[in-house]
């Protein structure tokens, strides 16, 4: 029988995973969602009313044993990674790449093929309008760009965080624009 950080199957499940096992652990998990068959599992589980996140984990807890990690321990790790690695820009980067194919997996389970790839390309638009709009904002003084960006804050809070809210046409942010810099009638 082992000591320290492997539990009596030989599993690690003590201290914190290393950057390289999450990597492994991120890299394969997004090899594995990206496969047809895992898409299938994952759909065929929603259809029979499982969470997609419990099998997205299910698949976690395999590769975590594929690596010689007890599977609660290497979960639990990952609900640490954000302190343990907060000064690796990198690693965090990846995490939150990781986070986001888990949910894009369930979410394609969830809406299937065809609703997920409308949203998908509803969300690729809203981006597009997004980068337009922040290229056009290059083109004015700071103080302009920061009333605007103020704007969309207040915009977003109102329509309860709405992705639709996060864009303002040219004409809203020209009319933010020249209102800051029309003088207001201030008597004496």
């Amino acid at each position: 029988m082992s000591t320290g950080s492997e539990g009596q199957l030989g599993l690690q499940n003590s201290g914190m995973l290393s950057k390289d096992q999450l990597l492994y652990l991120f890299d394969r998990f997004s090899y594995l969602t990206s496969q047809p068959e895992v898409k299938q599992r994952i759909a065929e589980a929603v259809l029979d009313k499982q969470e997609a996140v419990a099998v997205t984990t299910r698949i976690q807890e395999e590769i975590l044993l594929e690596m010689g990690v007890d599977p609660i321990f290497g979960l639990s790790c990952l609900g640490k990674v954000n302190v343990a690695y907060e000064s690796d820009q990198d690693l965090m980067i990846q995490f939150y790449g990781f986070v986001a194919k888990e949910e894009m997996a369930c979410e394609e389970a969830e809406l299937g093929p065809e609703k997920f790839a409308e949203r998908m390309s509803m969300h690729q638009k809203l981006q597009e309008q997004q980068v337009e709009m922040l290229q056009y904002l290059r083109n004015f003084h700071l103080d302009d760009q920061s009333a605007v960006l103020e704007k969309i804050r207040q915009q977003m809070e109102q329509a309860n965080f709405e992705p639709d809210a996060s864009v303002l046409p040219v004409e809203h942010i020209q009319e933010i624009v020249r209102r800051r810099v029309s003088p207001v009638f201030q008597p004496r």
